[in-house]
């Protein structure tokens, strides 16, 4: 943990211990766990094994704190939020090493990640004061009818490991705008920035048992189920895989949580032979290669009509070979390492899953065991068809799969042919195609002529099996209230 600490300006936002009801506590076990850093395999950091009674003590904590916040004022929840944003943004640096340490991403895109992050607790501080209700005209003339939002009560939030920062803020920032106490159950792959976060939030005022962030590496399971199950916890938002995601909906059936859940991708980019190609390769430069491709809304299948089909793969090959593969601390690192063996593991397996049914490996393709356990060469493969693993498969690493097409009802069946949609991307000049591809994708978010879509003031969320609910935009803040109808007769 040392080397970490010595980087950072502020030390004390490393924490080894976890967060609940204001204070810094070690499991009741004295177990811990490892964080270690996917450059360089080397621990960084140790972490709490939490286990049931352990999560259940920090849900009982935020329990005692939900009346009080429930009944703080939105522009006070408000001010708290704002405080929060301001420590992060003047923490930034400080964040971003710990991100860039526990999960491998450059530096770079670890320093947009704390900014991006941050811009949450600014939106959702400007919504909490915007929780309207409504007045209806009664079918009885001597009743008035009005509605009121109220928080749901506490929350449960379990957390990805690829944006370690930007999905705490994501859920937390309108769950407190709402007035709802949450218990964070951080990822076990990157857990050393959501505790800095919770020591930001002590410092920015946040009452104890408001925000409570557990840690857990082999009782992850176990920590879930107590989330899912215990009667206190009214709604829980989780962000990961379909199988896990459908797992959690069962569980939480035993309560009927309200839930909202983003879960695993398997998006489509189109260019179409209208599209402007210098703007589409940075668009899939972009969308498909960010973090080495470890993202939900990144693209598993590149769609290219045949007409433009060899130019854009020359392109994309160019680009792709000026990539600087590296540990992500490094100035000249552009892409960092995969999180960990297995998703190593899952790229090659991928990669010899196309190349024996036909596909062209156009460059990469291979472990770069030189670098280090977790890195796997930045890919471009050519020819791919439907019926290979990758198309049914959320790849989640650094392979763009680039496969032909010929017409626009074409790319659009090969698009919705998968059971999740999360997100789709195109490129063409034609605004009618425009509006007729945007409205014919099965999916919950369309970038037309961008490849990167997020956005604190844009609603993030899938359809069929990619989930249900909303993060960000005005529409956030509904994930955590519930409507109640009141009814006088006058």
């Amino acid at each position: 943990m040392s080397g970490l600490r010595d980087r950072l300006r502020d030390p004390s936002l490393l924490k080894s211990e976890c967060y609940v009801d204001g204070k810094w506590i070690a499991a009741s076990s004295g177990r811990t766990f490892s964080v270690d850093n996917p450059s360089t395999s080397a621990i960084i950091g140790t972490c709490p094994e939490f286990d049931e009674a352990d999560t259940n003590a920090a849900i009982q904590a935020a329990q005692q704190a939900q009346p009080g916040l429930r009944s703080t004022p939105p522009r006070q929840r408000a001010h708290l939020l704002r405080r929060w944003n301001d420590l992060m943004l003047e923490h930034a640096e400080d964040l971003a090493t710990i991100i860039t340490c526990e999960n491998g991403k450059p530096l770079a895109d670890a320093a947009t990640e704390v900014k991006y992050a941050a811009s949450f607790f600014e939106w959702f501080a400007e919504e909490a004061a915007r929780i309207y209700g409504d007045t209806m005209q009664a079918s009885n003339p001597a009743c008035r009818i009005v509605t009121m939002r109220e928080p749901v009560g506490v929350c449960g939030l379990i957390t990805p490991w690829n944006f370690p920062a930007a999905m705490i803020t994501r859920k937390v920032g309108p769950a407190l705008a709402a007035g709802c106490a949450v218990v964070i159950k951080a990822p076990s792959e990157a857990p050393l920035t959501a505790l800095a976060l919770a020591e930001l939030a002590h410092r920015a005022g946040i009452p104890g048992g408001v925000v409570n962030v557990v840690t857990a590496a082999e009782n992850t399971v176990a920590v879930g189920k107590v989330l899912t199950t215990n009667p206190i916890i009214k709604k829980v938002s989780f962000t990961g895989s379909t199988p896990v995601g459908k797992l959690l909906m069962q569980q939480s059936s035993s309560t009927l949580k309200k839930l909202s859940f983003e879960l695993g991708g398997n998006a489509t980019f189109i260019v179409f032979e209208d599209a402007d190609l210098e703007a589409a390769i940075k668009g899939v430069v972009a969308c498909k290669f960010r973090i080495s491709g470890q993202t939900c809304v990144c693209a598993n299948r590149v769609l290219v009509h045949r007409a433009v089909y060899d130019k854009f793969l020359s392109m994309l090959v160019d680009v792709v070979e000026t990539f600087e593969v590296g540990d992500g601390l490094e100035p000249s690192t552009t892409h960092g390492p995969l999180i960990h063996g297995r998703a190593v593991q899952k790229c090659e397996e991928h990669v010899k899953d196309a190349v024996a049914q036909g596909a062209r490996l156009l460059i990469g393709g291979e472990r770069l065991s030189s670098l280090g356990a977790n890195y796997f060469d930045m890919t471009v493969l050519a020819d791919m068809k439907p019926g290979m693993r990758l198309c049914q498969e959320e790849t989640f690493g650094p392979i763009a799969a680039v496969f032909p097409f010929d017409s626009e009802e074409e790319a659009i069946a090969l698009a919705n042919d998968t059971d999740v949609g999360l997100a789709g991307y195109f490129f063409s000049k034609d605004h009618s195609r425009c509006w007729r591809v945007a409205e014919a994708l099965e999916v919950g978010m369309v970038g037309v002529n961008i490849g990167a879509i997020s956005d604190p003031v844009a609603p993030f969320g899938g359809v069929k099996q990619s989930g249900f609910g909303r993060e960000g935009s005005k529409y956030g803040i509904d994930e955590y209230l519930t409507t109640k109808m009141v009814m006088m007769a006058v």
